[in-house]
């Protein structure tokens, strides 16, 4: 990352080249695909501006992945009880909800899929730390949590692609009862 300290108009400049960014890999399915000049061009900025910011596109999907997985792994949601995971789910859901225009444009490429699974291996390996100290006797636990995070991984993915007619209300309601039913 070049710009160390972000002020208001690199943030602003950050913002712009991160929805331009998003936008194209919607339209083009393929990071590799996108060039600087393309995107420069959407988001109404100079080359220089670019890379005052960023080394190159690759580098703007790994801002959003870094960003995402802080939002939703965060180490400050300790998850002590079923009560803390279920809160951890309404939490992720709120954080899609506010971004979901962003997220829609992103996971509509097969390339974001394998930060999804990236994701998906950490969320799912926070709630088994938390599961496996409250349920001490279920020897399928990684198992059934890892089933568990790729079928709630495939349904937002369905979701954010229009391939579902859920919202994301029903979809966490559907996480909680699944979740109940598993663990």
């Amino acid at each position: 990352m070049k710009v160390q300290v972000l002020n208001s108009s690199s943030r602003k400049t950050r913002k712009l080249i991160k929805r331009a960014f998003a936008e194209l890999l919607n339209e083009k399915k393929e990071l590799s695909k996108i060039t600087v000049t393309e995107l420069v061009k959407r988001a109404e900025i100079t080359r220089a501006t670019f890379y005052t910011h960023y080394d190159d596109i690759y580098e703007v999907a790994n801002e959003y992945e870094i960003e995402t997985i802080d939002l939703l792994i965060s180490d400050e949601n300790v998850l002590y009880t079923k009560q803390d995971i279920i809160n951890y789910f309404s939490d992720v859901i709120s954080c899609l909800k506010e971004n979901e225009e962003i997220y829609r444009l992103l996971l509509s490429s097969n390339d974001t899929l394998f930060f999804l699974d990236k994701l998906t291996k950490m969320s799912g390996k926070k709630i088994f730390f938390a599961l496996k100290n409250i349920l001490k006797d279920n020897k399928h636990l990684e198992l059934d949590v890892s089933f568990f995070m790729n079928g709630l991984a495939s349904q937002l993915i369905e979701y954010f692609r229009g391939k579902t007619d859920y919202t994301l209300d029903e979809l966490y309601e559907n996480i909680i009862r699944w979740f109940e039913k598993i663990f």
